[in-house]
């Protein structure tokens, strides 16, 4: 039997678990997620008859073995299809049609983290939430992984990282592993730039008659860069109410990441009722939020270390590694990396 160790929960280590439970059956998969979730920022919460997508909003269909994924080999029972389209704003507040492509944006009835859910539920693979990972080690040609309550989990034949590159790259920049590919890995790896992203939710009893789903910031001079109407996916919102999710553009939330919540909360309500022409949107009913501080690479990662450390079975895995910040990027990295993995075994 093959032990594979896999740090992190997301979409990619979700996808690439399935692809080695169907290919090697035998294997002895463990997944040590930090949080008490799991798809990574493809994540979904809940507050009495909402249900809302607060990371990620929507899973689009563009790349053919992602859809095949989505629709064929998982089960699609709640899979649902927002039609509306994504206009455009500028700096000025000033909205325009967009040029909205014909990919589906999907996500479920019960919210984007079905994603992960549904795929390692079709896999005897054993998650562990609430396990932080904090020491990489090589030992004996096998991987040992140090949680933050002491416990040694392994020894893994291989191991996957999951994880946004910062991390990845202070877990391997700590690592107990003397190797050539160690240095430029973490050069690479630590070389990766990323966007924190700062969401408002904003909760209305009452609907807004507006003919788009999501409004994006193009020309990136707006302190807000998305925003979206969660009553666009079926099941989420009940009749009648609105729901938005407003992220604000990489400099406000850079600059106001740690500021108070309930200020940033009213700050960007203010801007999405200016942008959306409707001033009752500044008073909301209810409010969540939420920060990402690795939110979304700016650029991929350098191929060749990443490479070169499956030699001695460390496999990375994510969007960063696929070089965009979208959920089906990071479906398609994992399937990807399984299929490596089996064919190393």
């Amino acid at each position: 039997m093959t032990d594979i160790g896999i740090v992190g929960a997301g979409a990619g280590a979700a996808a690439a678990t399935f692809v080695v439970d169907e290919a090697a059956p035998d294997a002895d998969v463990t997944v040590l997620e930090k949080s008490g979730g799991i798809c990574g920022r493809a994540a979904t919460r809940r507050h009495d008859d909402l249900t809302y997508d607060y990371g990620a909003n929507y899973l689009k269909s563009d790349d053919e073995r992602v859809v095949e994924l989505m629709t064929e080999r998982l089960d699609d029972e709640g899979l649902v299809d927002i039609t509306e389209p994504v206009y455009t704003f500028d700096a000025d507040g000033e909205v325009s049609p967009g040029r909205d492509a014909d990919d589906h944006k999907w996500s479920y009835r019960r919210g984007l983290t079905q994603i992960a859910k549904r795929l390692f539920g079709r896999t005897d693979a054993t998650v562990h939430r609430r396990t932080r990972v904090e020491t990489v080690r090589r030992a004996d040609d096998r991987w040992e992984v140090d949680d933050a309550d002491g416990e040694t989990w392994g020894p893994f034949d291989v191991l996957l990282l999951n994880p946004p590159a910062p991390q990845t790259a202070e877990l391997l920049r700590d690592a107990e592993w003397e190797s050539p590919v160690r240095e430029a890995l973490v050069d690479a790896v630590g070389d990766v730039a990323y966007r924190s992203v700062w969401s408002a939710v904003l909760h209305y009893p009452f609907a807004i008659d507006v003919p788009y789903y999501g409004l994006v910031n193009t020309d990136k001079e707006h302190p807000v860069g998305w925003i979206s109407r969660e009553e666009c996916k079926a099941g989420h919102v009940p009749d009648g109410e609105t729901l938005l999710v407003v992220q604000a553009g990489p400099e406000w939330s850079a600059e106001r990441y740690d500021d108070d919540p309930a200020a940033n909360v009213a700050d960007l309500a203010e801007h999405a009722a200016s942008v959306v022409g409707d001033e009752r949107l500044a008073d909301p009913a209810w409010t969540d939020h939420q920060g990402w501080r690795y939110a979304l690479p700016e650029a991929g990662v350098d191929r060749g270390p990443i490479d070169s450390a499956r030699r001695e079975d460390l496999f990375l895995l994510g969007d960063w590694v696929a070089g965009e910040g979208r959920i089906h990027a990071a479906l398609a990295n994992g399937l990807d990396t399984g299929e490596r993995v089996v064919y190393g075994l």
